[in-house]
């Protein structure tokens, strides 16, 4: 899988740029063929707007949130992008200037107003932003885009227009929850966020969404907290950005990379301060694993699960089998921050800068942690994976810890295996084989890659001068194999009279069954969903 492509020409900055939103969809040229029962839309979100009034949006995800959708219908594709109409984004363009203190820039007092009035606003507590730029996903009936704080916005996944914007806040004990839910086969959705737990402690709450309710009010008003996970550290919770979930169990990772609560809670007080000022690093922690049972819900804290220090963003899958509960993660190692390398000075530099970045930063590693779930003290010193088709180990220490070492399934140079994607509806929470993922070349994306996790075999589609997506894996009607379906990604060729198209796949062999090519560049997108 290791990338032999450079990118001397630097065309990865046009990913990293403004564009306009469009006043209706424009048709795409299609070569190759779509299969006949592909007919939906592929809906993304990610940031399409990185400076507002002359002023640069610093960091990856400060980008303004723009919705965009490939429209797959008899045999015609369409593409159309609309801006989320955010507080954050009409109260920006309201104003030309940054309002709303994003993940890595701060929002500054209106220099119009006198100097009274600005030295007020320097102590007044500024809002939480609302510019959901990192996925968009189903609750119920509805479509919402998400980030990683307490509100989340409705859209309408026809027309891109924004409906509402939602404060889960008001129905729930969470001061911000993952843009990685996950949906259960009966529809319901549970995530996972940050709240205050006993004795103004920290602690992780779970939560769940109901399904589509019959007399067809709004699920999210019946969502509840099932069960909480405490914080490793009273003040300084970890930064959870994904968890995993089987038929029985919640699988939580506490990372070194944390949120310090006394800077969070006196940092909009202080000119300046962005979310990325008050993460930092302990390293002296390594990593928990936490388990909690979904029913009857509870935490179960007799279960310790220790390992090295590694930075997480995306669980890939987790499963149960004989005894063991199994989790694949897409890991970068240590306990520096990789967000501290996505700054956009950082990711705009010419290539030769990029690349020395990408060797300070931490490495990925896709990563086999295997959990024993029946332990017992006479076991001690031992390893404790029975699995035959595993390397990973899991060893019981005197003080009740299990000390868990990995099984390495994809490991490159500065080769990152990111944004994992499997067949979803049939394999979440079970044994499965294949992870498709965006291949990361020293952070910028220029490969599709698909895994064989028990193998460790790879399969590459990859094209000079483009850089894809994180590919969305939509199954045939009907299927029998896991991978029978195909890939769907928004690929960007800078280079080209035609600069974007919408790329599918076929999932076994990821050979290219059709491209539909649009002339307008199209900046990155992070997560999204196909809506059949």
């Amino acid at each position: 899988m290791v990338s032999r492509v450079e990118h001397p020409a630097a065309g990865y900055k046009k990913i990293f740029e403004t564009v306009e939103e469009l006043s209706e969809p424009i048709p795409a040229k299609i070569i190759g063929v779509i299969p006949s029962w592909l007919s939906g839309s592929l809906l993304r979100v990610g940031p399409g707007l990185f400076e507002i009034g002359g002023q640069p949006l610093r960091h990856l995800f400060d980008g303004q949130a723009l919705m965009h959708k490939f429209d797959l219908k008899r045999g015609q594709v369409t593409y159309y992008r609309r801006f989320i109409k955010s507080d954050a984004y009409v109260r920006a363009m309201t104003e030309n200037r940054v309002v709303m203190t994003e993940f890595g820039t701060a929002a500054y007092p209106d220099p119009c107003k006198n100097i009274f009035s600005r030295f007020f606003t320097y102590f007044k507590s500024i809002e939480v932003t609302d510019n959901c730029l990192v996925n968009v996903y189903p609750v119920g009936e509805d479509f919402y885009a998400v980030t990683e704080t307490n509100y989340i916005t409705k859209v309408d996944p026809d027309s891109l227009e924004t409906l509402k914007k939602v404060d889960l806040c008001k129905y729930v004990s969470v001061n911000g929850v993952t843009a990685h839910p996950h949906t259960d086969s009966d529809g319901a959705v549970y995530n996972i966020g940050n709240c205050f737990g006993k004795n103004l402690s920290l602690a992780y709450n779970i939560i769940k969404i109901p399904a589509a309710m019959k007399d067809k009010s709004d699920p999210i008003e019946k969502s509840e907290v099932i069960v909480q996970l405490p914080s490793s550290e009273r003040l300084k919770p970890s930064y959870v950005h994904s968890f995993g979930m089987t038929d029985n169990y919640f699988v939580v990772v506490e990372q070194p990379v944390k949120i310090n609560l006394l800077k969070f809670l006196s940092a909009w007080g202080v000119r300046g301060t962005t979310y990325m000022d008050c993460f930092e690093s302990n390293e002296r922690m390594g990593t928990w694993f936490h388990l909690a049972q979904r029913d009857p819900a509870s935490y179960l804290s007799n279960y310790k699960f220790r390992s090295s220090a590694f930075n997480l963003f995306h669980h890939i899958n987790a499963y149960e089998e004989d005894g063991f509960m199994v989790v694949d993660l897409c890991t970068w190692k240590g306990h520096d921050f990789v967000y501290n390398y996505l700054y956009m000075a950082n990711v705009k530099e010419e290539w030769e800068e990029v690349k020395k970045a990408a060797m300070r930063a931490p490495q990925p590693e896709v990563r086999r942690y295997v959990l024993p779930l029946d332990l017992h003290k006479e076991e001690q010193g031992k390893n404790l994976v029975s699995l035959p088709y595993t390397t990973a180990t899991a060893v019981l220490h005197s003080d009740g810890t299990v000390w868990l070492e990995p099984e390495v399934l994809f490991s490159g140079p500065r080769q990152a295996f990111e944004f994992p994607q499997i067949n979803y509806s049939r394999c979440r929470g079970k044994k499965y084989t294949f992870a498709y993922g965006l291949g990361l070349n020293h952070f910028i994306p220029d490969r599709i890659v698909k895994l064989n996790v028990q193998t460790k075999e790879t399969w590459v589609w990859q094209e000079e001068e483009c850089y894809p997506s994180e590919p969305v894996f939509v199954p045939t009607p009907g299927a029998i194999q896991e991978d029978d379906g195909v890939l769907l990604s928004i690929v960007v060729k800078p280079g080209a009279r035609k600069q974007s198209f919408l790329l599918v796949l076929d999932a076994r062999r990821l050979r290219e069954l059709a491209r539909a090519e649009v002339d307008t560049i199209i900046p990155m997108t992070l997560h999204g969903v196909y809506k059949p």
